[in-house]
């Protein structure tokens, strides 16, 4: 007999079913998120920023150009390093500023000892 209410016609009650296996499925997802590469300019702009302090501040002027090119990149391209970036421009103001204090001080040490030294004039 067939029930004609069966949408898959007549089963038999003596066959053996046998369920069918789960399928695997993997989960490919491609690692680990892609991090943006550091901006080859913000590192020199740090580097130089910090070899400023021993090299009488010339490199804290190259700290302060690679800090400015290096921000326009990192906006431009979206790469990291901004804030080596900004730690290199910082270095490279404070490093060329505490210079060329030191400088004037210096100069004008040895100008107030000239101005000092010429005017008592001795006369024997």
């Amino acid at each position: 007999m067939s029930n004609p209410y069966d949408p898959y016609g007549q089963h038999d009650p003596y066959a053996q079913y046998s369920q069918q296996p789960a399928p695997v499925q993997h989960h490919y997802y491609g690692g680990p998120p892609a991090v943006a590469p550091t901006n080859g300019m913000a590192t020199a702009s740090l580097v130089c920023g910090l070899i400023g302090f021993v090299a009488c501040g010339l490199t804290s002027i190259l700290a302060i150009i690679f800090g400015h090119v290096a921000q326009s990149q990192i906006k431009r391209t979206g790469e990291g390093g901004s804030g080596m970036a900004v730690a290199g421009l910082i270095l490279g103001y404070i490093v060329s500023a505490g210079w060329i204090l030191f400088w004037l001080f210096y100069i004008g040490m040895f100008a107030a000892l000239g101005l000092a030294g010429a005017g008592s004039s001795s006369t024997y």
